[in-house]
């Protein structure tokens, strides 16, 4: 009786969890979305003007924003057990889609876009940061998988997944500085490019430590 409890808390966390994040996708869907048909002059794009002459910052812009909710929707389904398990080429399938998204589109587009940051060189470092971290850590992953180290794979799929939630932890954390401080749009944009992805290294960091380096040491 207690097992059968056990797991229905289990699937109960579970599935908040997807539907938090299927929210979290949805928002960010939406906000995609604005810039299709394409337009030049809507949302974020409207103070990007400058940047908008140039045809590379153009293409750049839309391959992210495009590239950025395949690779989210695609690199939360790698940490699932059960998929893993019972449906292994579509665990690889999917796998190759983040990581293949992640190398050839969003992170070249998420640097060239990093270098035209607003908030000047801070936020402009933090962004580059970003995505050379991001397309390094995806890198190594593939690597690490094409070798068969699979203990490495696995912890590199992480950090790289804690870098691809900053689309949705950079604006989690805006909406709640702007709510409880009220700073200025351009302090918060220097606050948010770093804050929105190191804090979900440290998280991930944490974890692989505490259980995946301990699962190492035990082989």
């Amino acid at each position: 009786m207690s097992l059968t409890i056990s797991k229905i808390y289990t699937f109960l966390g579970l599935l908040s969890w997807w539907f938090i994040y299927g929210f979290f996708c949805w928002l960010l869907l939406e906000i995609t979305l604005q810039y299709y048909p394409i337009d030049f002059d809507v949302a974020f794009l409207r103070i990007k003007q400058d940047e908008m002459q140039f045809w590379y910052y153009k293409l750049a812009f839309y391959v992210h924003v495009a590239s950025a909710i395949f690779c989210l929707l695609a690199g939360f389904t790698q940490f699932s057990g059960s998929l893993r398990q019972r449906f292994p080429s579509i665990h690889r399938l999917i796998g190759w889609i983040y990581i293949v998204t992640i190398l050839i589109f969003a992170a070249p587009s998420g640097l060239l876009m990093g270098y035209y940051a607003n908030g000047g060189w801070s936020s402009q470092l933090a962004f580059c940061l970003l995505a050379i971290l991001w397309f390094a850590t995806t890198y190594i992953a593939w690597r690490s998988l094409a070798k068969s180290d699979y203990l490495t794979h696995q912890k590199y799929m992480l950090r790289s997944f804690a870098l691809t939630l900053s689309a949705i932890t950079l604006r989690l954390w805006k909406y709640v500085i702007v709510l409880i401080w009220h700073p200025r749009p351009m302090d918060v944009y220097q606050i948010v490019a770093w804050l929105g992805w190191v804090l979900n290294l440290a998280i991930a960091e944490y974890f692989i430590y505490k259980y995946l380096s301990k699962k190492q040491l035990e082989n």
